[in-house]
């Protein structure tokens, strides 16, 4: 009796006298939840590791595959254009500074093939873009099929060079080719399209045309879906038609991605081998047996591959820089006078 009384007169001290509730088992139980400091002070330098680390190491691989096959073969490429070499004997290089591009600027092939390059270039960029325009501004309204539709204007994109341009050699051909037959069925004489000045320069036009107009089609269709249709309520409500709702509304909100595709595709000419060398057969690294489709691309795959001299070659690759870096300040320009532009 005593020790009961004992007991509930003292719970407190029947409590601490508890196996569970001693002093050393409630500090073990709080030491299991709580790491030690220095393990904390260790994660939380790793994490700020992997926060600032992370995203270079994600980045890196692009910068690395940039790095090999793209800024070092150009420096490369910068420095063979300062020196005479050739093919055959790359070990022998003697120095010629400027020498490469003095006779570049000498050269009658070099600003035919810039010629070539800048002619063919129109040809195949206006008539490609402005019915790109056209197609998208089709698609643009609801038809049955659209996506199908879509998939086909891809197909040309998705083709290879080489197939496409078999297929329109075919075409072209001076004896049976279907192009020459449609012009004698109309009455027109046969156009020797390979020999001929601008029939060759439009046939490899054409080319161009065929497998890139469907792709800038798709980019200005994305671009008219992201127009609000608010615009064109309110200019239907003002009495606009769909030509002047096409003229006044579509196009200017299309102006940053037009410019876009016509810097892009003068790109794309600037650098155009595939289509006329192949074109061309035989003499397709000539541009044609009077130089008269070849492009500054040819022209350099000439010099390098064909005749060996790697030196100019490689003055040849970095003029055709220098116009692409010529071509991106005018679009700089372009781009800040649109958006000043109201």
């Amino acid at each position: 009796m005593t020790s009961s009384h004992e007991a509930l007169a003292h719970p407190a001290s029947s409590a601490e006298a508890a196996p569970g509730n001693q002093p050393g088992a409630a500090r073990g139980a709080h030491g299991r939840g709580t790491p030690p400091k220095g393990t904390a002070s260790w994660r939380s330098r790793l994490y700020r590791w992997d926060m600032k680390a992370s995203p270079y190491v994600l980045i890196a691989p692009f910068f690395v595959v940039f790095g090999a096959f793209s800024l070092v073969p150009l420096l490369y490429t910068a420095w063979y254009s300062l020196h005479h070499v050739q093919l055959s004997a790359l070990d022998h290089q003697t120095w010629a500074g400027l020498g490469n591009y003095t006779n570049l600027l000498s050269s009658e092939f070099f600003w035919n093939a810039l010629q070539n390059t800048f002619s063919i270039g129109v040809i195949s960029t206006v008539p490609q873009l402005l019915a790109a325009l056209w197609l998208a501004h089709l698609l643009n309204y609801r038809l049955r099929g659209s996506t199908a539709w879509r998939v086909v204007m891809l197909t040309p994109y998705a083709t290879s060079v080489a197939a496409a341009t078999l297929v329109f050699t075919l075409l072209y051909s001076w004896d049976g080719g279907m192009i020459n037959w449609l012009l004698h069925f109309v009455g027109v004489d046969p156009v020797n399209w390979r020999e001929s000045d601008w029939g060759s320069q439009f046939a490899v036009s054409s080319i161009v045309i065929w497998r890139w107009t469907g792709y800038n089609a798709l980019i200005y269709l994305a671009a008219m879906q992201a127009i609000p249709s608010d615009l064109y309520e309110s200019a239907a409500l003002d009495g606009a038609g769909r030509r002047q709702q096409f003229r006044h509304v579509t196009v200017p909100m299309l102006r940053p991605t037009i410019l876009f595709t016509v810097i892009v595709s003068t790109i794309g000419a600037t650098q155009l081998f595939g289509e006329p060398l192949l074109f061309g057969g035989v003499s397709g690294s000539k541009g044609g047996s009077e130089h008269q489709y070849q492009t500054l691309g040819l022209y350099m795959y000439d010099q390098g591959w064909i005749i060996g001299n790697l030196g100019k070659a490689s003055a040849i690759a970095w003029s055709m820089f220098l116009i692409l870096v010529i071509v991106a300040v005018v679009n700089m320009l372009l781009s800040r006078r649109l958006r000043k532009s109201p």
